[in-house]
């Protein structure tokens, strides 16, 4: 600890989300249009939250948004799903 008391430790940052979409019991490949469709809304280098089940939409919606050239920047459980922190990829 510094003398004033902060931690001078350097951890790094957890992404914040400029938007967030909860898709809880939507099918595939909904859930991915969806994502994919709200990715277009935001400016590049943005941050989307997605919350999906486990099994399918898990295993497909990361693999399809990375596919389109965006990044999967994590990956957490999140209240029995998952929450997957998505930077939309630079535009061209």
């Amino acid at each position: 600890m510094k003398m004033d008391g902060t931690n001078q430790r350097n951890y790094p940052e957890e992404p914040q989300a400029d938007a967030e979409l909860d898709l809880r019991g939507v099918i595939c490949p909904y859930n991915f249009v969806k994502t994919k469709l709200k990715l277009e809304t935001m400016g590049a280098g943005q941050i989307l939250a997605v919350i999906l089940d486990e099994g399918e939409p898990i295993r497909n919606v990361p693999r399809s948004v990375s596919d389109d050239g965006h990044t999967v920047l994590r990956q957490d459980p999140f209240d029995h799903a998952y929450r997957v922190m998505i930077q939309k990829r630079a535009d061209v």
